[in-house]
């Protein structure tokens, strides 16, 4: 029988169409469900490898990365306890280097979207960035919120500050990254005067150009307005509606093989 959910699953990661064993879901979808939840809770609590990520940074031609940590002690505590994890356990190592932009690389809620997608979307971004703005020295922070940026930019003395974060891992994505994007960092921003940019996870999401691009755009946005938050938009995307079919003949459309 010809599986008519099949074009519809090709275009999401999302559990659509799982078909039926007697009154219960197939053996095989159960498995894939227990398997996606088991690497949901993995990249929750599996810490960083920041040696790998500095690796990784080298890679790319980038300077050893500063270094701070939130005063969450442990990773059950910073679960347990965002406040701690938006706090830092002390900046007075970090130089002021008074420039236009900071990058901040933080394991968040899943240390394996940065070691897996860190360094790639740092690249893009210094594409992006150089020769146009004066980008201070990286930052690696560890049990770290994303308003931990806000004293890190501060301290920084930048004008913007980008903290590149783990994601909280879902049953689909265990590793994506998100771009939070604050002008004029400091202590007790809120997330409205932040903006995000999320689902970096080439090659089923976001990829690392796109992205950067849209960042470029939001800096240069915030630069001139001001401000960034909800009053800044990202306008380098135009809205594309597909089409809904899905290459189905309109009214074809059945449920899965067993229902």
């Amino acid at each position: 029988m010809t599986d008519l959910w099949a074009p519809l699953r090709a275009t999401t990661q999302a559990r659509i169409g799982l078909g039926r064993a007697g009154y219960s879901l197939p053996t095989r979808r159960v498995l894939e469900f227990q398997a996606a939840h088991a690497a949901a809770r993995d990249a929750v609590h599996d810490p960083l490898d920041v040696d790998r990520l500095v690796g990784q940074l080298r890679d790319i031609g980038v300077d050893e990365p500063l270094r701070v940590r939130s005063r969450a002690t442990t990773r059950g505590e910073y679960l347990r306890r965002p406040d701690l994890g938006r706090s830092p356990e002390g900046l007075s190592h970090l130089p002021k280097c008074n420039a236009d932009i900071g990058l901040v690389l933080a394991d968040g809620l899943s240390p394996r979207a940065l070691t897996d997608h860190g360094a790639g979307m740092v690249g893009a971004l210094i594409r992006q960035f150089d020769g146009r703005y004066r980008i201070a020295p990286l930052v690696v922070a560890t049990q770290a919120r994303v308003a931990l940026a806000d004293h890190i930019g501060q301290s920084l003395g930048v004008a913007t500050v980008l903290v590149l974060i783990g994601e909280r891992p879902g049953l689909s994505v265990a590793d994506s990254l998100g771009i939070y994007l604050t002008h004029r960092p400091k202590p007790g921003v809120t997330d409205a005067d932040r903006n995000c940019i999320s689902n970096i996870h080439p090659p089923d999401g976001l990829d690392y150009a796109t992205a950067a691009a849209v960042a470029a755009a939001l800096v240069a946005g915030a630069r001139k307005l001001g401000r960034s938050g909800v009053a800044l938009k990202d306008t380098t995307r135009g809205l594309s509606v597909p089409s809904t079919n899905f290459g189905c003949t309109p009214g074809t459309l059945s449920a899965p093989s067993g229902f």
